[in-house]
């Protein structure tokens, strides 16, 4: 291993068990608050893999998360959003995990040591070459992921890697490696702590800048977001005052009519 695994490294704090709760609250915390710059830094990174996955969205091309354990779990948590969020089919932006559906709330023994899975699972979803695949993992030694990202290079595809191990293999395999040094976790090796909020962060911010790249946000608003209860009628119905200059009765029938914030704008001026 000619790396160092930071995420393997021992705490910055001592004698947890000894700690009072708002200690131990205060602590985490503390390491919390060095994540937003570690993702501050990998900026020009998330930039070029935006930029690219862009591109090829604008082709029809697809975004593929591919993980094991936390690191899968967010991923098919921000792909779950975006269908609601912004409008677009299911297929456009997917999450994988290693071990299957199964695994998102249960760990499948092994799962993630298989490198041959994850292509596997991405030719079940017909990949092609205007697809991105990113895999996600803290070690960046996830055999499902690093063989997930291998075999997507050889055919051809653009992949991104999510690590917070600096030179790790995930970032020697991936096309654009964003690599979160979030330093030692709060446990020590629990990746779920900093690790696991800074690819949140990362996950964020890459699909949200997709979705308005592509034109899926209007001003600073959901314009294409799905009606799907209440809370969003409202919401909604509040865009479409605020865009026309309108009362909320006549904003909702628009609204209601219409079927999406942005259609009821368009049809309203």
């Amino acid at each position: 291993m000619d790396y160092i695994k930071i995420t393997e490294t021992p705490s910055n704090h001592e004698h947890l068990e000894t700690m009072d709760t708002a200690t131990l609250l205060a602590a985490m915390n503390q390491e919390d608050q060095k994540v937003a710059q570690a993702v501050n830094n990998v900026i020009p990174e998330i930039t070029r893999l935006v930029d690219a996955l862009a591109e090829r969205f604008q082709k029809g091309g697809r975004l593929f998360y591919i993980g094991a354990g936390t690191s899968g779990r967010l991923g098919i948590l921000d792909a779950s959003e975006i269908p609601p969020t912004f409008g677009m089919p299911h297929d456009r932006v997917v999450g994988l995990i290693a071990g299957g559906d199964g695994a998102i709330r249960k760990a499948v023994e092994n799962a993630e040591d298989d490198r041959t899975q994850a292509w596997l699972d991405l030719k079940a979803r017909d990949i092609n070459s205007n697809d991105v695949v990113v895999g996600i993992a803290a070690s960046g030694t996830t055999p499902y992921v690093l063989g997930g990202l291998a075999d997507a290079n050889a055919n051809g595809l653009l992949t991104g890697g999510i690590t917070n191990n600096p030179g790790s293999p995930l970032s020697k395999v991936a096309t654009i490696a964003i690599e979160v040094n979030v330093g030692p976790e709060f446990v020590t090796g629990s990746t779920r702590m900093k690790s696991g909020t800074s690819q949140k962060l990362v996950l964020n911010m890459i699909s949200t800048a997709l979705m308005i790249r592509i034109g899926r946000v209007k001003g600073n608003k959901m314009v294409n977001m799905q009606l799907s209860n209440d809370k969003l009628v409202d919401r909604g119905t509040r865009y479409v005052m605020e865009g026309l200059g309108v009362g909320y009765e006549t904003a909702e029938a628009l609204l209601k009519k219409h079927g999406s914030v942005k259609k009821a704008l368009d049809a309203g001026r």
